[in-house]
């Protein structure tokens, strides 16, 4: 390293990937930090460098090199490291480690984990170090591949298996086996090994009575709530199956409960009717739900919520290999957590680009003029949150809603002020001004709406409708 080089790393400060010891005196906390940052990104940490960034240097000689080198050897596994130095104009020197970043591991020393928050070393809990620990095993040792337990071919859905064959040969993604004996394509797609059928397979194929009690994770809850929590349901469903039967009711299921968000166009007067979210990105979030969730948790499972003002889609599982939410909406490495499954999605045509299934949702979301959904891990899960094209007038709040009162304040949700005459004449249902004046004031009692003004300018809108905004949209 130069002097010009080291000058760099002092001027940015202490970070995730540069960390500075005054002296080797330091060396115990100093491997610590490149325990850490191999667990992490990578960086440097520099001895003869104070805290505040001041480059002092010290007194090196062959035997302070070696009592750095032993420090560092007890990081365990052993990783490439060789202590530079850098002379200074005082005659002393800085010693300088280079860590490399994401690479093997993960790493201890002394038999303890440590991870970089920031420019702060600390031990790594035990929960992230064991995912560590599976995600560096996961080649191997994946649930997928494991033999399956309890389920031999015979339990297997065959007309399943041939549907995804004929439609791989069909897309060309698979060639003519010259067979439609079940065990012979499922080696074919790779799901059995060695003459064992894997846990792949019964997640792809199984039939749903065959099932429990070894398999209860393959399933999907589906629920549509009233309201935005889970304090009631209008419908709430638990459906066991194999990947390829769980797709398929799931989008029945969203087909079911999902309203349409209707608009008028201008200058036409024509009422057009929008599916409230793109089926296109809700067929991608389940394919992508099914195929990178972590079907190693026995109690795991797809969820979908259906709320009054979004759409919750959750799979069990972490995201793997150092993906963070943000990661999900610009472009990433393709690393499935269950590639054997995912390459029979793609080879079916339900996956149709490897690494771009996040990305997919986001741009069929905008493409509909939509929010970009949110990613979100909470909890052991993976979230993916749809918000809807516009106003979707609640169906009940303490009460049920009736059409009238819907209808009333998805015309305010549009228009966002109106007088009260304005109202009467535009709803498509043509109620008297009477009818229309006590369901507002309803409205009103349920803090839905608010009336602004008096007499001849009282104007009735949306509660908290800020019609500055609207005029600065305009």
């Amino acid at each position: 390293m130069t002097r010009a080089e080291l000058d760099a790393i002092v001027e940015g400060g202490e970070s995730d990937q540069a960390e500075f010891k005054t002296s080797t005196g330091q060396r115990s906390d100093g491997a610590r930090a490149v325990c850490a940052m191999l667990n992490g990104r990578g960086g440097f940490v520099l001895f003869g460098v104070t805290d505040m960034g001041e480059i002092r240097g010290q007194e090196v000689s062959a035997r302070t090199l070696e009592e750095v080198v032993t420090e560092l050897r007890k990081i365990e596994p052993r990783a490439l490291l060789n202590p530079d130095t850098v002379r200074l104009e005082n005659g002393r020197e800085v010693i300088v480690v280079r860590v490399p970043g994401s690479g093997g591991g993960p790493y201890t020393y002394e038999g303890r984990p440590y991870m970089r928050q920031g420019p702060t070393t600390s031990p790594m809990p035990q929960e992230q170090y064991r995912r560590l620990v599976l995600e560096q095993m996961h080649p191997v040792a994946r649930w997928e591949t494991q033999p399956a337990h309890g389920i031999d071919v015979m339990d297997l859905d065959h007309a399943e298996i041939t549907r995804t064959v004929d439609e791989a040969i069909r897309r060309g993604r698979m060639e003519e086996p010259g067979t439609r004996d079940p065990e012979t394509l499922l080696v074919g797609l790779g799901l059995i090994e060695d003459g064992v059928l894997l846990n792949a397979a019964v997640a792809l194929f199984a039939r749903e009575n065959r099932l429990l009690p070894y398999y209860p994770q393959c399933l999907v809850r589906m629920a549509r709530f009233r309201g935005r929590d889970k304090t009631e349901f209008e419908d709430n469903r638990q459906e066991m199956g194999n990947a390829f039967s769980l797709f398929q009711r799931a989008q029945r299921f969203l087909r079911e409960h999902l309203p349409v968000a209707g608009r008028v166009v201008p200058n036409l007067f024509e009422r057009i009717d929008d599916p409230l979210y793109p089926p296109a990105a809700l067929r991608e979030a389940l394919a992508n739900a099914l195929c990178h969730r972590d079907y190693g948790v026995g109690g795991g499972s797809i969820s979908i919520g259906i709320y009054d003002d979004r759409l919750e889609i959750s799979s069990t599982g972490r995201l793997p290999f150092g993906l963070t939410p943000a990661d999900l909406v610009r472009p990433h490495p393709s690393r499935p957590w269950n590639p054997l499954m995912a390459r029979v999605f793609y080879r079916r045509g339900i996956i149709e680009t490897w690494g771009r299934g996040t990305l997919k949702i986001a741009e069929l979301t905008e493409q509909a003029g939509l929010v970009r959904p949110e990613f979100e891990e909470s909890a052991g899960e993976v979230i993916v949150r749809f918000f809807p094209l516009g106003y979707v007038p609640p169906s009940r709040v303490s009460r049920d809603l009736s059409p009238l009162q819907q209808e009333i304040l998805e015309y305010l949700a549009n228009v966002g002020v109106a007088r009260l005459g304005q109202i009467v004449s535009e709803l498509p249902s043509e109620p008297v001004a009477r009818t229309v004046t006590d369901n507002l004031q309803t409205l009103r009692s349920l803090d839905l709406v608010e009336l602004r003004g008096w007499g001849q300018g009282a104007r009735w809108m949306l509660k908290g409708f800020d019609p500055e905004v609207r005029r600065k949209e305009d």
